[in-house]
This record gives C-alpha cells, sequence and structure tokens, in this order.
C-alpha cells in the first residue's frame, strides 16, 4: 500500500502549488530524502511517484500540481518549505483544511 503525500510550495500571494508524491510519503523516509532538494526541483518534477535522496521519480507523462489558495493536507502526509527547510505539517484539531 502507499502511502501518499502532496508537497506545498507557495507560488503567489494565495497561490499554492500542490505536487503529488505516490510512494513513501512519511515523515521518516519523506524529510531525509527531500533535504537536497529545493522548491524548484519539486515543482519542475511536477507529480511524483517516489522521493529519495538521489532521484525525483516522476509520472510520464506528469500531471500538473494543483493550485490552491493556502496549503491544504488531502492525502496521509503535507511538507512544505519554511525557514529553508523541508517541513512536515501537523494539522491542528481546529484548524479548518489544513
Amino acid at each position: 500500500m502507499s502511502t501518499r503525500a502532496q508537497i506545498a510550495i507557495q507560488i503567489g500571494p494565495e497561490e499554492w502549488a500542490h505536487v503529488y508524491v505516490h510512494f513513501d510519503g512519511y515523515p521518516a523516509h519523506m524529510l531525509p530524502a527531500l533535504a537536497g532538494w529545493k522548491p524548484e526541483d519539486i515543482l519542475n518534477a511536477r507529480e511524483i511517484r517516489q522521493v529519495t535522496v538521489d532521484t525525483l521519480d516522476c509520472f510520464n507523462p506528469p500531471s500538473d500540481p494543483r493550485i490552491l489558495p493556502r496549503p491544504t493536507r488531502e492525502f496521509a502526509h503535507l511538507y512544505m518549505w519554511i525557514g529553508c527547510q523541508w517541513v512536515a505539517v501537523e494539522p491542528k484539531a481546529d484548524a479548518p483544511g489544513v
């Protein structure tokens, strides 16, 4: 079974690109795997099967990222670039939609 995730990257004042990741989206794998990748790398990938330290295994052809007005967790995990590093975002119980 796949652990799906999204990577949300801000591309405008109220625009966030949400890049889909199909496999191994759990934080223990994703945070070390994402560490060497920049937001531009993830945006260029567009749709990812799996992130590893060495490779972005991408779908071919990829789907475009979803553009939403704020970071939104739609799958098991959500990652964002905050303070020059990747962070796993955990929603607060009272926060709508994240």
